[in-house]
């Protein structure tokens, strides 16, 4: 028996965790949406998890595992480790099963969702905070697991784990009217996409499944093109719900047997639709809900009049991000731009500037000297919002055209951390 047979849900299993879900989570809609199916001119329906009591999907796996401890196992309670969503479904499967837990997350995690996991697992659940990354939390709950003999609830990489998000598959094949032509599953470290996947393979074969990553983490796609998991070394972590370093050995290997599939989506793409989603149809999602959603725009042609599903995964999202979303987004379309600019030794250059070189519809959203003294001879710091892409261009050529030496800084990204 290779690892693939060995580790592929079986359909009893999924629909056993149907069953042990039943009262514990939210069936939640597969909704059309009309500004998607306008744009993309295809059926596109949302699978909206961030709907979900703990606004995830997680609860689905947490639960589905922890209720199938023994009795042996539930005394001696549960250990697990997570930046955020997985942590809420294990606390609350603690508190509505009397269990006790410890859930590691590190020292950086967001208040919002400290307080969150605190709230779902009530006396339940003992938080503690330990290292800057999910690694470092990681290895201490191992570790606790180890010493204590607590059962490790792995956010991800667990055969239960994965037949309880496997039932988001179920939901959605029974709500749907149509024959779904392609599924978009984001990933993180592959959990929801080997449930949903191989749920859809085996009850829906004819749909196209299609992984999504963001870009700055591709464990999974990497692992793919390499034939064997393969820890990123360096990766971006703005898409916290989904960005791992190193995707399970078993979601793995079920996902190179049931993935059509990956596309990575740069986080900027990401940023613009959670702004898209909140402005056009008032969903509040965090950057991992809206990965599957941000793929469409690179399958146009193959989408067209077709059926198309998106899981949204979660909405555990932190209001204090909004800004850092924005920016995000003008970046990636080319409407944010920042230079350091050398002002002509002459007087009135800085008016030049403003009443010149910028257009109509620009706007200067930073404006910083890099000295104190005399400072219209020194260089400035300056972060130009334009209305439309295409307006850069001349930008550019009217601040040439009036004597402004100047450093386009977006594209140095050693400089650019540096300085915005």
């Amino acid at each position: 028996m290779t690892n693939t047979q060995k580790y592929f849900p079986q359909l009893q299993n999924i629909n056993k965790a149907k069953i042990n879900l039943t009262n514990i989570v939210l069936h939640t809609p597969l909704q059309k949406n009309l500004n998607l199916s306008d744009e993309f001119q295809a059926n596109i329906l949302l699978k909206r998890e961030d709907l979900q009591l703990v606004r995830s999907y997680k609860l689905r796996g947490a639960y589905n595992k922890i209720v199938q401890l023994s009795e042996q196992e539930r005394a001696k309670g549960v250990v697990c480790a997570s930046a955020g969503n997985h942590a809420q479904g294990v606390a609350y499967s603690c508190k509505k099963l009397g269990i006790q837990g410890k859930i590691y997350m590190p020292a950086t995690t967001p208040k919002q969702k400290i307080r969150q996991v605190q709230m779902f697992g009530k006396t339940y659940v003992e938080v503690i905070l330990a290292g800057d990354t999910y690694d470092d939390a990681y290895n201490l709950a191992m570790d606790d697991s180890k010493k204590t003999g607590m059962a490790f609830i792995h956010p991800f990489d667990d055969q239960q784990i994965i037949e309880g998000q496997a039932t988001v598959g179920i939901e959605i094949l029974q709500d749907s009217k149509e024959q779904i032509d392609y599924i978009f599953i984001p990933i993180g470290g592959g959990g929801l996409a080997a449930g949903v996947g191989s749920y859809f393979k085996q009850m829906s074969p004819q749909t196209k499944i299609i992984g999504v990553e963001p870009a700055g983490a591709p464990s999974m796609q990497k692992s793919m093109e390499a034939g064997v998991v393969t820890e990123l070394k360096k990766i971006d972590k703005f898409v916290d719900g989904a960005a791992v370093q190193k995707v399970g050995e078993i979601t793995f290997e079920i996902c190179k047997q049931v993935i059509d599939k990956i596309i990575p989506v740069p986080e900027g793409r990401i940023c613009t639709k959670i702004l898209e989603l909140y402005n056009q149809d008032a969903i509040v999602i965090e950057p991992a809900g809206a990965l599957s959603i941000a793929a469409l725009d690179f399958y146009r042609d193959e989408i067209k009049g077709k059926n198309v599903v998106c899981i949204v995964s979660g909405s555990n999202n932190d209001i204090t991000r909004t800004e850092e979303i924005k920016e995000r987004s003008l970046l990636y379309e080319g409407l944010k731009h920042y230079f350091i600019v050398r002002f002509p030794q002459r007087a009135g250059a800085l008016r030049t500037f403003v009443d010149v070189v910028l257009g109509p519809t620009d706007d200067v959203t930073h404006f910083e000297y890099s000295k104190k003294t005399n400072r219209e001879k020194g260089p400035a710091l300056i972060g130009i919002e334009v209305q439309k892409k295409e307006d850069f261009n001349g930008l550019l050529q009217r601040m040439e055209e009036n004597g402004f030496i100047y450093e386009y800084i977006n594209e140095n990204e050693d400089l650019f951390r540096l300085l915005i």
